[in-house]
């Protein structure tokens, strides 16, 4: 991960976690909307960058869609691996000017800016305790994942 993302996890994580699944999808939307438009407006300058900023926007777009939070639609993932998905897009973001080769470019800031803002907004989302939009409780899905595992033959 970055360097800058690894600041800002370090930074966060004394602090509480401060905000609520609810806000945390709006975030993420939000996150989204911004990446599009970045798409958008690259597109002229830099289309490595604007494709970067796409798919960076459509793989959390695809996230947050199927996330069991308030905004999810789907409900196939649950909201604490979302956070594990989320500090690996925040990765993804922050790297992708170096994979797509526009690392020289004014659009690294933008990609670096967005790793650093979803590690944070991440690292202060309370992931633990009941899920308020389904109800259920968090920790009891993350055991019953833990078991779903197959057991080994003899």
């Amino acid at each position: 991960m970055p360097i800058l993302n690894n600041v800002a996890k370090a930074v966060a994580k004394p602090l509480p976690r401060i905000i609520s699944p609810k806000a945390h999808a709006v975030v993420d939307y939000m996150t989204v909307g911004s990446f599009f438009m970045a798409g958008a407006m690259f597109w002229s300058r830099s289309k490595r960058a604007a494709l970067s900023a796409l798919f960076c926007g459509g793989a959390e777009l695809a996230v947050s869609l199927l996330t069991d939070y308030p905004g999810g639609v789907k409900r196939v993932i649950s909201f604490p691996m979302h956070g594990k998905i989320d500090m690996g897009l925040a990765a993804m973001a922050a790297t992708m000017p170096e994979f797509m080769a526009f690392e020289d470019e004014p659009e690294t800031t933008f990609f670096r800016a967005q790793g650093v803002s979803i590690t944070a907004v991440t690292s202060l989302t309370q992931f633990k305790g009941r899920s308020k939009d389904s109800g259920r409780d968090v920790e009891k899905d993350k055991d019953k994942e833990t078991k779903k595992r197959p057991a080994r033959a003899a």
